[in-house]
């Protein structure tokens, strides 16, 4: 039996072996996989497919209902049940073959060189294992570090004196509040939706946005709110529209917003404080990731509701392979994760929890990571001062990237190619937002921003502008 879709008027597509929900089921998903089915192209309506196969509308509808659950397609109203933007049975490829000699600037990750040096434990003693959700000598270093974030000298920079309060409410707020390991930001992210919601759940997220977590959200079978993004944060009216929508939680990254650059600015979380006030019941998940290559406050979500979470990574300070943060929450919300924990992996490996506990201590990393996010920032400014010099639009107020809009990605990503530059396309990110494309900063040199400008601005077909005389 043969599946075809809308657009190839039931030309041939892919096949059913068997008819039942289960075929059914395997057949769409094997044709997601292999791209025969592609995001946004709807699947017959029930009653035509159940007609075609010769089986009990029933069948069909209950091969829907699973497809929906494993996060392969959703239905939009009258639109009927299509393919997912990002189905949970196909991560989308988020790298791409390298001609020799071509810049690779799709990474997103730190620049090796300027990681600390951690030094792991000469002998592991394993003697003492209990199960606990967070060493208490890596407790003591997170809670110290975190209220770090929040002192009087951090905040010299805020604009007013409500500015200063409200960071001191947000260190009050997480010293009181339970804590506990995780596998890194995803893993956190993952833990609580778990806990929290459940397929068919609507969920806010940024847009763009990271696209491990919109891979995540298909995975769990979550549909995705999209909210428009600027260098301050997601738009307040976009998340007043998904609470009128039904979502079950929102997902904000604090700082070093990864594709777009954003940090939320006081003005933009008191305005999404204020939207959320009326939705106590929302799960609010705030993810600082990026945090100790980030100067200045985070202006948290926390609290706004009753189910609230703040997350706190290591691995872009201290590099890929340290798969683990802190989870402070609502007493309710960590219980969820934490019980969650003690019946999967039961906690992030002591010894790890230890090197990241001496790498917190050690005074010495703290200069290295204070480089870092200079060379970061430098790098950012300097690439957009080059871009806006010849007529282009870029963002990055933080992290280790720069968005650049452009008319059409793949034009731009392939003309970038053609140059020698390899950059990362918005459809990795996007829900949908504007075309973009991604350019990860963090082992640029100087000297090559300027040419890289000059290769954006060709493939745009901009002319190029004076460049600046200082950056």
């Amino acid at each position: 039996m043969w599946i075809v879709s809308e657009q190839s008027l039931w030309w041939e597509r892919y096949k059913l072996e068997r008819a039942g929900a289960s075929e059914i089921v395997a057949g769409v998903e094997t044709a997601v996989t292999a791209g025969l089915l592609a995001p946004g192209e709807a699947l017959p309506p029930v009653r035509d497919l159940a007609g075609y196969l010769h089986v009990n509308p029933n069948t069909v509808a209950a091969a829907y209902r699973t497809l929906r659950d494993r996060g392969t397609v959703e239905t939009r109203g009258r639109a009927g049940t299509r393919v997912r933007e990002r189905p949970g049975t196909s991560t989308r490829m988020r790298s791409y073959e390298m001609p020799e000699g071509v810049r690779d600037l799709t990474s997103g990750e730190p620049e090796p060189r300027l990681l600390p040096r951690l030094r792991p434990p000469a002998a592991i003693d394993v003697s003492g294992y209990r199960y606990a959700p967070v060493e208490p000598v890596l407790e003591e270093q997170l809670r110290r570090r975190v209220s770090r974030f929040f002192t009087a000298e951090a905040g010299a920079g805020t604009d007013t004196h409500a500015d200063i309060e409200t960071a001191a409410e947000s260190a009050a707020l997480l010293a009181g509040s339970r804590m506990l390991s995780v596998f890194g930001s995803l893993d956190g992210i993952e833990r609580l939706l778990a806990t929290h919601t459940r397929p068919g759940d609507k969920i806010a997220v940024e847009d763009p946005a990271w696209g491990n977590m919109l891979d995540l959200a298909a995975a769990r079978g979550l549909t995705v709110v999209p909210m428009r993004m600027n260098d301050e944060g997601p738009d307040p009216t976009d998340l007043r529209a998904a609470l009128a929508a039904g979502v079950s939680a929102v997902v904000v990254t604090t700082r070093a917003q990864n594709p777009y650059g954003a940090i939320v600015s006081a003005r933009r979380a008191t305005a999404l404080r204020t939207v959320l006030a009326a939705h106590p019941e929302v799960l609010t998940i705030d993810d600082d990731h990026g945090a100790d290559l980030t100067p200045g406050v985070p202006r948290l979500l926390a609290g706004a509701t009753r189910q609230w979470a703040y997350l706190y990574s290591a691995s872009k300070a201290y590099g890929p392979d340290m798969r683990i943060a802190a989870l402070v929450g609502a007493a309710d919300t960590t219980d969820r994760v934490a019980g969650q924990l003690r019946h999967s992996s039961r906690r992030v490996p002591g010894v790890m929890q230890h090197l990241w506990a001496d790498a917190l201590a050690d005074q010495a990393n703290d200069a290295v990571l204070a480089e870092a996010g200079a060379v970061y920032a430098a790098n950012r400014k300097a690439l957009i001062g080059e871009l806006g010099a010849r007529g282009v639009e870029a963002h990055g107020a933080s992290g280790l990237s720069v968005w650049i809009p452009v008319p059409d990605e793949t034009a731009a990503a392939t003309g970038l190619l053609a140059r020698g530059w390899a950059v990362a396309p918005g459809s990795w990110f996007r829900v949908r937002s504007g075309p973009g494309i991604r350019v990860t900063v963090a082992s640029m040199q100087r000297e090559e921003m300027a040419a890289l400008a000059e290769a954006v601005a060709s493939t745009l077909g901009r002319h190029a502008g004076v460049r600046p005389e200082s950056v």
